[in-house]
């Protein structure tokens, strides 16, 4: 491979960044130059992409690094998967960049839409580029940033920041659940560098942390591409700008949890535990997804729960575990880019003429905008899977993998789930294409709809002659691209596939067409029915209210914590704060070698520790408050004679002075602010503070003999001592570690003393004005 591209490598995920900050950085009137700069970078992108394509041809693997913090290095690498995720991010980007242009309003900021927009890609671009763990969690966590700003664009609306603040909140759970996953991961792997990670699949699956490790990666991929039980935030992110919502559900964002599975699939597929969550969770995603959209009045609504579908079909198939699954999900994710992406762009130009999206008013548009509902119909067949359509080749595919299926229980779930999610997926394609461009007038719109502008549906044009293009040639089309990309899942050579219109008369084509003409049945019995337009979609379970509950219990449970913790109440502090200590240090003492106890007793030192436990016991009993003050002034002379038998005189005087000054002013002190009848405290629990100063004692005193048990390194005591005279003229080592070596430590203490000393003055002051 050409070495200057190895050198650009790692520019390309960062390109988008820094166009972000330049195209932000524009004042809102630019809005052409903000739209020429967006797409200019993300064609370079794709340029750039395209340029890489002999060496993906060749079976290459392009991979370039730099140092980048705490050891680890940023790694940018290409293979065949990454590839085709580049050409769908770039290439779709550049055609939503030019639709954002004529869909956004004067009012818009355009500048600023874009900027979120070019973060996006580059987010994208990075976690489908990232040759490092930790790299791609950086990037994941991107995307999850720049997909909240995109969807809560539009702030005078009450359901944007509302959508934004779910995608966010479950995107970002998942993504803390993902790090615990990589971490562990990697700690298995003994790298975090993607190349050993993909290797060590058989030493991974093996470790009896591969349950642990699967379960909080999936949860990532999950949350991220909407799977049941975490679909509900997908919908709700329709609040943003159609060109976001053609975006995210094509090439970005949701894609990225597929790529991952599609990405860690050497790794963690190949057993039972990967075989039955991911694919019942797909199934589930499928059905639920697509029973949901059949109901749904708005157009981008319906749209929505569509991509729920398709995200659960790709799951389910990277769940399946078969080589032809793993090239009917990565064909299905290249199929399902084009016809999605031209779907939601009709949908917003639909949206743009009429001022609505409700299907119960949009009908008969195609006598009033005839081309765009040409490729609307298109665009909505593939997505039914209508032959000639590229959407019929890889449910074909599909239909022909669910019947080889050879578990007891999937044997016959996955088939029947399949065929009745392909005739849902004909029914609301139907109603998408019946209720919007035929079944009479439109209702009630302010405005005559018309054509959109020319630029404003090249977009779509172009993504529909991909669709139509790819049904009828389809090895002349993707082929190639299934050949560089199914290798870089599976890390096995392509399977052996004809992907073609016609393979005969066989099950799955009879599949095919029991969905086919069971979805159309279904959406004209419903409609004479009044089970479409009748029914109210937000109607049975709804993620969001489930979500609100759930955040409102968060809310009222976080209430309760903090009541019960800050409570005001010093000694429960302490004992809670020694507690998190205890156990912080249980690990590490429980790990300790002692020293041996010599047999000899230091007098001095018995006596000390005889007066500094009594008067402890007598600190927890004793109620009146000279009594406390004189056994904790008892105590503290113990410690002075535990100094002095260690042979730390220095120590001991400086103790002695304290605990003498600390007994007069104490005693000053109460004889002055306390009340007659007040010297008694009130009553406590002597049993419950005995417990808590045993433990917290027990726990000092071995963590003091792990210290003292520790192997002692007597070079930095060596240099203390040499330098002390030398270069502080002292003899006294410690007094010149405290006021030389450590003389920025001690000037900040004695500047606490400095101020508390003021503070006191002060008030002191003020009380003799008073008279008190």
């Amino acid at each position: 491979m050409n070495s200057g591209v190895l050198n650009l490598l790692p520019f390309l995920p960062l390109l988008p960044f820094a166009a972000a900050f330049a195209v932000g950085a524009l004042p809102a009137s630019r809005r052409g130059l903000s739209a020429l700069v967006a797409a200019a970078v993300l064609l370079a992108a794709g340029a750039f992409t395209v340029a890489m394509g002999p060496a993906m041809f060749a079976g290459e693997l392009l991979r370039a690094s730099t140092p980048w913090l705490a050891g680890i290095d940023y790694t940018v690498r290409v293979d065949g998967l990454a590839w085709i995720f580049c050409l769908m991010v770039s290439g779709i980007g550049a055609l939503v960049v030019l639709y954002a242009h004529y869909y956004l309003s004067a009012e818009d900021s355009e500048p600023r839409f874009l900027a979120y927009l070019l973060a996006f890609a580059g987010a994208m671009l990075g976690v489908v580029t990232a040759g490092n763990l930790i790299v791609l969690l950086v990037f994941w966590e991107l995307t999850s940033v720049a997909s909240f700003l995109l969807i809560g664009f539009w702030t005078h609306r009450d359901d944007a920041p509302q959508g934004a603040r779910m995608a966010l909140t479950v995107t970002a759970g998942g993504g803390l659940c993902l790090l615990a996953g990589l971490i562990l991961l990697g700690q298995v792997v003994g790298s975090f560098d993607l190349d050993a990670v993909l290797a060590a699949g058989p030493a991974v699956r093996a470790d009896p942390l591969y349950p642990a490790i699967l379960a909080l990666i999936l949860l990532g991929a999950f949350t991220k591409s909407a799977q049941f039980p975490f679909h509900f935030w997908l919908p709700h992110a329709m609040a943003a700008p159609t060109p976001v919502s053609a975006f995210l559900h094509s090439a970005t964002m949701v894609k990225a949890g597929v790529f991952l599975l599609a990405r860690l699939y050497p790794v963690l597929a190949g057993s039972d535990l990967w075989l039955y969550a991911v694919s019942l969770a797909g199934l589930a995603t499928l059905l639920v997804g697509a029973w949901y959209a059949v109901f749904q009045h708005d157009l981008k609504g319906l749209l929505a729960y569509s991509t729920l579908s398709h995200l659960g079909l790709i799951t389910l198939l990277l769940g399946m575990g078969s080589e032809l699954a793993v090239v009917a999900a990565v064909f299905h994710i290249l199929n399902h880019a084009t016809f999605k992406a031209s779907l939601f762009m009709a949908a917003g130009i639909i949206d743009h003429e009429c001022g609505t999206r409700d299907l119960r008013r949009i009908n008969g548009l195609i006598r009033y905008m005839p081309w765009t509902s040409v490729l609307a119909i298109t665009a909505a067949a593939a997505m039914a899977g209508v032959p000639l359509l590229n959407g019929f080749l890889s449910k074909e595919m599909f239909f022909a993998e669910a019947l080889e299926v050879g578990h007891p229980l999937l044997a016959w779930l996955v088939p029947a789930g399949a065929v009745l999610a392909g005739l849902l997926g004909v029914a609301y394609s139907s109603r998408f294409i019946h209720d919007t461009f035929f079944h009479g007038e439109p209702v009630g719109l302010d405005r005559t709809p018309h054509e959109p502008p020319l630029w404003m549906r090249i977009p779509v044009d172009l993504l529909v002659l991909v669709c139509v293009g790819v049904g009828l040639m389809p090895m002349q089309t993707f082929g190639p691209l299934l050949a560089v990309a199914v290798p870089a899942v599976t890390g096995a050579p392509m399977p052996d596939v004809s992907i073609a219109l016609w393979h005969g008369f066989n099950l799955p084509l009879a599949m095919s067409a029991a969905a086919f003409v069971g979805g159309i049945w279904l959406y004209f019995r419903l409609q004479r029915a009044r089970g479409l337009h009748g029914r109210d979609p937000s109607r049975g379970p709804s993620g969001q209210r489930g979500f609100e509950r759930a955040m409102a219990g968060l809310g009222k449970f976080a209430g309760v914590v903090t009541n019960a913790l800050q409570h005001g109440r010093l000694p429960i502090y302490t004992a809670t704060l020694l507690a998190a200590a205890g156990l912080a240090l249980l690990p590490w003492v429980l790990r300790l070698e002692l020293p041996a106890a010599s047999g000899e007793v230091d007098a001095g030192l018995a006596a000390g520790a005889l007066l500094v436990a009594g008067a402890g016991l007598a600190c927890v009993f004793v109620r009146q408050r000279m009594a406390l003050l004189l056994a904790s002034g008892i105590a503290g002379l113990g410690s002075v004679l535990i100094f002095l038998s260690r042979g730390a005189p220095d120590l001991a005087f400086t103790q002695l002075a304290v605990d003498v000054v600390f007994a007069v002013v104490v005693a000053l002190a109460l004889g002055r602010l306390l009340r007659p009848g007040r010297n008694v405290l009130p009553h406590g629990r002597p049993a419950l503070a005995l417990v808590a100063a045993v433990l917290a004692g027990l726990g000092l005193a071995l963590l003091a003999l792990g210290m003292t048990a520790a192997p002692f390194d007597a070079a930095l005591s060596d240099y203390f001592g040499q330098q002390s005279l030398a270069a502080a003229h002292g003899r006294n080592v410690v007094n010149v570690i405290i006021v030389d070596f450590r003389g920025l430590d001690t000037l900040g203490e004695i500047a606490v003393v400095l101020l508390a000393a003021l503070a006191a003055g002060g008030i002191l002051r003020r009380m003799g004005r008073a008279g008190r």
